[in-house]
């Protein structure tokens, strides 16, 4: 046997590789990063988490009202007598400004019973565009 070497056996590796894996998770986590700010659309609205008793407001913190008439006009509720019919673009404008001066302001949304539900929804859309953070809705009470 002058040519041949002896060679030991090579001993078996009993680990399992998990770089595939490790491939694959960081993929489908690229790809739930991607589409999960695509799936979360929609309009924020801070909604009530109990029935409750009103608040006592100070003359200093009156929330901003914005109603929805049947005909699908908006009015700005400035204060207790005082109501405006105003266009989408300039409650807008208007909306930006006093959330800009005040930006913790309530802003309150009144519809009328039978307006469209996605004139609301609109007018929630075009509330939060202006720079509203605390948006609500409206109700009446039942009559007893």
């Amino acid at each position: 046997m002058s040519g041949y070497r002896y060679r030991k056996p090579k001993k078996l590796v009993a680990e399992i590789n998990v770089v595939p894996y490790i491939d694959v998770m960081l993929v489908l986590l690229v790809i739930f990063m991607v589409t999960a700010p695509v799936l979360t659309q929609g309009v924020k609205v801070e909604l009530p988490e109990a029935v409750s008793a009103p608040l006592d407001v100070s003359e200093d913190d009156l929330p901003l009202i914005v109603a929805v008439k049947k005909s699908g006009e908006y009015v700005l509720e400035l204060g207790p007598d005082k109501e405006q019919a105003i266009k989408p673009a300039d409650l807008s404008l208007k909306v930006g400004k006093i959330t800009r001066q005040n930006p913790g302001v309530q802003v309150l949304v009144r519809g009328d019973k039978n307006v469209e539900y996605g004139a609301v929804v609109q007018l929630m859309s075009v509330l939060q565009q202006a720079g509203a953070r605390n948006i609500g809705l409206l109700s009446q009470p039942p009559e007893k």
